[in-house]
Parts: structure tokens; sequence; C-alpha cells
């Protein structure tokens, strides 16, 4: 019954920015941590922030940082991945992640183009 249902996704022009929403419900969201994935076309697919339970605590990987930041919204059972300055190396699937399972989203698609 848990739930993870990412959204926000599109088509954008480098330098854009946009805010994901990673909603949820079937736990209790306020006492774990979440991951933030992307997948790209032909490449593994790799974390790109993660926010723990007692944030503001978070980590980014090192292509993204200065420019993702990754709030949350306990009240709301949300995690948000905002990115400003999309690059088209952004491009990718962005997967929501409960921290230490394997329960994922389905995904949002995210494309970065001229």
């Amino acid at each position: 019954q848990v739930q993870l249902v990412e959204s926000g996704g599109g088509v954008v022009e480098p330098g854009a920015s946009l805010r994901l929403s990673c909603g949820t419900s079937g736990f209790t969201f306020s006492n774990v941590g979440m991951f933030w994935y992307r997948q790209a076309p032909g490449e593994e697919r790799e974390l790109v922030a993660r926010i723990d339970s007692n944030s503001p605590n978070t980590w980014y990987a090192d292509s993204v940082k200065g420019r993702f930041t990754i709030p949350r919204d306990n009240a709301q059972n949300t995690v948000f991945l905002q990115r400003n300055n999309l690059k088209p190396e952004d491009t990718a699937v962005y997967y929501c992640k409960i921290r230490k399972t394997n329960c994922w989203g389905l995904g949002t698609r995210v494309t970065v183009s001229a």
C-alpha cells in the first residue's frame, strides 16, 4: 500500500527551473529519509539528492550542487526536487525512493533542450 507518485516533469529550455514533487502515502513519511534519482537514456540510474528524516540534513551529487535542492513538507507527506539552471545533461527520468528500501515511484520525465 506504499505509494510514491512523482509529478512536475516536462520539456524546458536550458536555464529554466522546474520543481518536481513526490507525493507519498502508506507509511510514516516524517520518520524516513527520501532520495531522488535520475536515469538518462542509456545510462545508469544516479542518486542526485537525499534528505534525512531530521531535515534540513541533505546531500547532493556534484553534478547538481548549487542548482538543485530537496525540501520536504511533512504535513503534506511530500518531498520536492527544486531544479534551477537546468542543463541538457539534466535530461532524464526522475524517480523518488524511500531511504533504505526498494520502494520507487514510476518516475517523471524531464527533457532539457533548446
